[in-house]
């Protein structure tokens, strides 16, 4: 990375000094160039929210590049977007889709969103994987998965990193299916690519939650938490096909009976069991009127948008944790302290909760 320099007024960026003169073999010795930096010029706000509002593919893709930086100024950039976009923002059905690796989610996705856009609904889909930072090509693979439905000119499909931090799912997901609704998508697929406390999250940004799963409840209910199983509005019973097709609706039934004994994942609706064929479309149209049934109750009830002004809620408070976490470790005193309190901590010298009032009383001092 080239340094930045401050130059006088009449000297180029460009321009090479003066040799300095080498007392052993008189050659001139050239100092290396130096380059003023640039500053970026970013595209007018109101100019590119305009393009997003107009559906331009291009330049929804450059506005939630924005959103995912962690650059300060495309921070401060995106959050204005984000302001001019919002009033345009809240107009799609949200559904987040989770289920155990292999349960074929992809296929699913790809067989679901085809049935929409051929009825001519706009679907974006949103990939979530928290450890994609680490892991590299999950989310990517997905996408490759989905060639045939990235080539829909009514689909838009787009990784969702979560910047290594399941608080970058809180805010980068939630913004970039935003932009996607000021875009105007009708629909946001949101699929958790990772297994673990992303299921939780998603939940709290969706408005239908649907889970899916293989054959032979068995094996599915020894690995699956409960607690993933309450916030389901719905269970898949997917690659209910060939010879498979008789023990998937034993899966059904076995799922319809555990899920009357389980707390409603949305007040006022009965969370049933399904099953599809991703691969012979068979099942997903009828998923789809389930939607919407769902979607027309909930809203006749007064829940669906009591929901969307709680998740708004949790996402506030998610922020101000994150912020505050942020903020903590950057302090020059715990940065200065931290280690050595770690080092105390490890060898018994204080306990951890002496280590932190120390570190807050000095992070949160008030002047006398």
């Amino acid at each position: 990375m080239l340094r930045e320099e401050h130059l006088p007024d009449n000297e180029s960026a460009l321009h090479v000094r003066k040799g300095v003169t080498s007392s052993h073999d008189g050659f001139a010795s050239p100092q290396k160039k130096r380059f003023r930096k640039k500053a970026e010029q970013l595209p007018d706000v109101q100019e590119l929210a305009a393009k997003v509002i107009a559906g331009e593919r291009k330049d929804l893709a450059k506005a939630i590049t924005f959103i995912e930086s962690n650059s300060n100024s495309h921070y401060a950039y995106g959050q204005e977007l984000l302001q001019q976009l919002l009033p345009h923002t809240g107009r799609s059905i949200r559904i987040g889709i989770t289920g155990v690796p292999g349960a074929g989610k992809s296929t699913f996705i790809e067989a679901f969103g085809h049935m929409l856009c051929e009825r001519g609904y706009r679907t974006a889909v949103l990939a979530i994987d928290p450890s994609s930072s680490i892991s590299g090509g999950s989310i990517l693979g997905d996408k490759t998965r989905m060639e045939s439905l990235a080539r829909h000119p009514n689909a838009f499909i787009r990784p969702s990193p979560s910047g290594g931090t399941l608080g970058g799912v809180h805010r980068k997901t939630r913004e970039t299916m935003l932009l996607c609704e000021a875009a105007g998508f009708e629909v946001i697929l949101i699929e958790t690519v990772g297994v673990g406390q992303s299921e939780f999250i998603v939940r709290s940004m969706v408005d239908f939650f649907l889970l899916i799963i293989l054959t032979g409840a068995g094996d599915e209910l020894q690995g699956m938490k409960k607690g993933i199983m309450e916030l389901a509005d719905a269970i898949v019973v997917n690659k209910a096909d060939g010879h498979n097709k008789q023990l998937a609706e034993k899966t059904k039934r076995e799922f319809n009976q555990i899920l009357h004994m389980l707390q409603p994942a949305t007040k006022g609706w009965a969370s049933q069991a399904f099953t599809c064929s991703s691969i012979e479309r068979k099942g997903i149209p009828e998923l789809w009127d389930v939607i919407q049934e769902f979607e027309k109750k909930m809203k006749a009830a007064g829940t669906f948008d009591e929901r969307r002004q709680l998740q708004t809620k949790e996402w506030l408070h998610a922020l101000i944790v994150e912020q505050l976490k942020a903020t903590f470790y950057q302090h020059p005193y715990v940065i200065g302290n931290l280690a050595e309190m770690e080092g105390k901590t490890m060898t018994g010298e204080i306990t951890p909760a002496q280590a932190v009032t120390d570190l807050f009383s000095n992070v949160y001092r008030q002047e006398e």
